[in-house]
């Protein structure tokens, strides 16, 4: 049967074949996407919750330590002991800054999507340069 079409009807089916192709690989990224930002959705709330939770903890633990140190040096030392617990705080909230800050930057959003998609770009630049007639 397939002997007794002609050259335009197989150039269509052909080319029907390949949109179908396309489309089921398209639609298998885009689930793929979403369950991504799904999955990140979710990290993200839960780590801007115990986020929350460690520094408010940390910081009440904090304001305790400093009252214990200045009132263990109230008599002898009282602006040293204020001044080391300063610096103490100000080097360890710049210390944490910078590690959001080197956090912030490392991409982590989709990774296996844009993996994905560049290993899908390279097997469709190799196929064209296969068939490519030049």
């Amino acid at each position: 049967m397939a002997d007794s079409q002609g050259p335009a009807s197989r150039l269509f089916a052909a080319a029907k074949q390949l949109l179908k192709s396309l489309v089921g690989v398209g639609e298998t990224r885009l689930r793929l996407l979403v369950v991504e930002l799904e999955e990140e959705r979710a990290r993200l709330v839960t780590l801007l919750l115990l986020a929350g939770l460690s520094l408010i903890l940390l910081l009440l633990g904090l304001v305790v330590l400093v009252l214990l140190v200045v009132v263990l040096f109230w008599d002898s030392h009282r602006l040293l002991a204020l001044s080391a617990c300063v610096l103490a705080l100000l080097g360890a909230g710049l210390g944490c800054g910078l590690w959001v800050r080197h956090l912030a930057r490392r991409p982590s959003l989709l990774k296996s999507t844009l993996r994905h998609l560049a290993t899908d770009r390279e097997l469709l630049e190799k196929g064209s340069e296969r068939h490519d007639p030049r």
